[in-house]
């Protein structure tokens, strides 16, 4: 069973960049469909990027878009998040999560059999 773990989240001010690291074990990331999710408080958890499980193609969410960099390290067993020009209104927990192939569709959190334990991401204005 493979378990996720999140780091690099931080307090950083507008404009400003973070890189958020999911390292996994128990399993290998190229045989799982890698996500990254948020949720701020008081608003549900959503979709931020995602990474193909085979192919290694990108999918990003339109508010990220152009600003954040999904990658995949194998040999590490890590995925990465970059995050560029950061705005107050990306300030949530991030969570990184890990679906099994033909889970359903990847841009729902209910699709995601497996978690880290989020890493907080403030953005000041």
């Amino acid at each position: 069973q493979v378990q996720l773990e999140e780091s690099g989240g931080g307090l950083v001010q507008a404009g400003g960049s973070l890189r958020l690291s999911c390292a996994a074990s128990g399993g290998t990331f190229s045989n799982y469909n890698t996500g990254w999710f948020r949720q701020a408080p008081g608003r549900e958890r959503e979709f931020v990027a995602r990474i193909g499980r085979s192919d290694g193609r990108t999918y990003y969410s339109d508010s990220v878009k152009g600003r954040f960099t999904l990658s995949r390290d194998n040999a590490k067993n890590t995925v990465f998040l970059q995050m560029n020009s950061l705005e107050p209104e990306d300030t949530a927990v991030y969570y990184c999560a890990a679906a099994a192939p033909f889970s359903g569709s990847l841009y729902v959190p209910g699709t995601y059999g497996y978690w880290g334990q989020g890493t907080q991401v403030t953005v000041s204005s």
